[in-house]
């Protein structure tokens, strides 16, 4: 039934509805995990910790330039009462035999890195630089690694490695042992009779059956044990272990700062109650290594790359979402001038002002509940959108993949006006096409349009995530926006058709051809990512509701008028 109070009194009455269901579940996202009793009570310190002294902006594809000494001295300084010892990985370039004389000062310990690739005059400078700082630095540098994850990477022979071990011994006079993940010492033996000690890798998130963040301690504590009974005679260390606080899910397990910091705990008690060395990674956020790995790939720090600032407080409850005050006081805001705009439409199609297309009756109660519906869920997910895009912008290719995202989160709540003002989705053809087959009213045209771009992008995510699967995100909350918005806006317009106009071929081969590559992409990306993996699942949801909206608003093929016969 057309309601009969004004456009603006409705809006209000949805505003306030709207905001209260936007803080409220930004209230609950952000709301703080509780964590098991901190592990560094009583003056106790983790171990040890790697450190690469790669600033927020640095990256080693930058060439050799040097770290300052002063900023490595100021993070040596900010781990010092958490860790008793570094670990790291190289050991020529960069400023980096700057660790070991900023550990010597406050009293640390340095494991020291050589890094081994296949260069051979770039390794005899690692070994030759590695040794170096060690005499440097008596007592402080304690151990020599030769090599991380070489034989992993396929960059040298086990034979070859061995032989630069035994180099690294005679220049070093030092214990040294090589990093790998746990599987090549095990099909690798020679490898573990040449080093003093064994290092191994355990990185349950990367295993290739991830391991999700509840079981993660307990898997560390299998692997080390199968270890223990494969090389009884070596001592055995933990040289990575840790977890991501970002970036996509792999399986069941789940990169967020709250299971970072679950992880962490569970691993430290374990460790400890075995008598288990452990060193985690990483000290810092390392920005530069999401060219690698995805965004998943600089967020393993303790700390944050910019403000070098903790993540979080051991022993104390850890939010997901940190800044959701701000995040909801921005959907809040969203959601408000949508709705003015809304408001503006539906006034505009009363009589009260020049209709937007047609005059009109009121905009129902249904209606005004769909633009309700959409203001709220868009105006969320579009914080959400941010947060994790912000997150993942680095390289040209992956901040114009966040623009584009970025863009989509923030139209999508505009496809709500296209409610108040009763126009209709125009099919991709009238949209984009010649500008005689676009629509005549303006609103019609822009909201084709943000759906048309959020189509665009949708494909382009679904094409990554089928044929270069293993980095990329999945973008569910500005993909769903869309989807869910476009949907809405196609559903409440499905009874209002344009009129044919003279010489009308619109087929609906684009809206058909998109659909069908978007379900086959969500199929694919369904089975691929598997059914823990509920990141993948919202992003599934969201292509195929895009699939069927595109499926359902294609137009009926028309003939061209024929002229009559003579």
């Amino acid at each position: 039934m057309p309601s009969s109070r004004s456009p603006l009194f409705i809006a209000s009455g949805v505003f306030g509805l709207s905001a209260a269901v936007v803080v409220g579940i930004w209230a609950w996202l952000g709301s703080p995990v509780a964590m098991p009793p901190s592990p560094l009570l009583a003056g106790g310190k983790l171990d040890c910790v790697s450190y690469t002294p790669f600033q927020a902006g640095d990256s080693p594809f930058d060439g050799p330039k040097p770290i300052a000494a002063e900023l490595i001295a100021a993070d040596v300084a900010r781990l010092a009462p958490i860790t008793g010892c570094l670990r790291t990985y190289s050991a020529a370039g960069h400023g980096i035999e700057e660790v070991a004389a900023a550990a010597q000062r406050l009293g640390l310990t340095v494991m020291q890195g050589a890094w081994i690739s296949r260069d051979a005059i770039a390794n005899g400078r690692e070994l030759k630089a590695a040794a170096s700082i060690a005499k440097a630095h008596p007592g402080t540098v304690t151990a020599v690694i030769a090599g991380n994850e070489v034989l992993l990477r396929q960059e040298q022979t086990p034979q070859a490695l061995v032989a630069l071990i035994e180099r690294a011994k005679a220049l070093s006079g030092l214990p040294v042992t090589y990093a790998d993940v746990w599987e090549f010492w095990l099909k690798n033996p020679q490898v573990a009779e040449a080093v003093d000690f064994i290092t191994i890798h355990i990185l349950p998130f990367w295993e290739d059956e991830p391991v999700a963040a509840a079981d993660a301690a307990q898997h560390v504590a299998d692997i080390y044990a199968r270890l223990t009974a494969a090389f009884p005679d070596k001592r055995i260390m933990i040289g990575e272990v840790g977890w991501p606080s970002a970036g996509r899910m792999r399986e069941a397990a789940l990169p967020s700062p709250s299971n970072q910091a679950r992880v962490l705990h569970d691993v430290i008690a374990m460790t400890r109650a075995k008598g288990i060395t452990a060193n985690i990674i990483e000290a810092f956020d390392q920005p530069w290594k999401r060219h690698l790995e995805g965004t998943v790939g600089g967020h393993w720090g303790l700390f944050d790359a910019g403000h070098r600032s903790p993540k979080y407080d051991w022993g104390q409850p850890v939010s997901n979402h940190p800044l959701w005050r701000l995040q909801a006081a921005g959907g809040v805001a969203l959601a408000g001038f949508v709705l003015v705009l809304c408001a503006h439409a539906a006034r505009k199609r009363t009589g009260s002002a020049p209709p937007i297309s047609s005059r009109a009756p009121p905009i129902s109660s249904r209606d005004w509940a769909c633009v309700g519906l959409v203001v709220t869920g868009t105006s969320i997910l579009a914080g959400l959108s941010f947060e994790t895009l912000a997150a993942g912008a680095f390289g040209a290719t992956g901040l114009a993949r966040a623009a584009m995202l970025g863009l989509v989160a923030l139209a999508a709540p505009f496809l709500a006006v296209g409610i108040a003002g009763e126009t209709r989705l125009p099919s991709l053809q009238e949209t984009i096409g010649p500008p005689h087959q676009r629509p005549r009213c303006p609103l019609t045209w822009i909201m084709g349009l943000i759906f048309a771009v959020s189509v665009m992008a949708a494909i382009q995510v679904a094409l990554s995530l089928t044929f270069d699967p293993r980095y990329w995100e999945f973008p569910y909350a500005p993909i769903g926006s869309a989807a869910f918005a476009g949907a809405t806006v196609a559903w409440t317009s499905r009874h209002r058709q344009a009129a044919p106009a003279a010489g009308d071929t619109k087929t609906g081969v684009a809206e058909k051809l998109g659909a069908v590559l978007l379900a086959s992409c969500a199929a694919f990306i369904g089975v691929n990512e598997g059914s823990q993996n509920w990141q993948a699942l919202c992003l599934v949801a969201a292509l195929s509701l895009l699939a069927v909206t595109l499926w359902t608003n294609a137009p009926e093929p028309r003939q061209a008028a024929q002229k009559p016969s003579q």
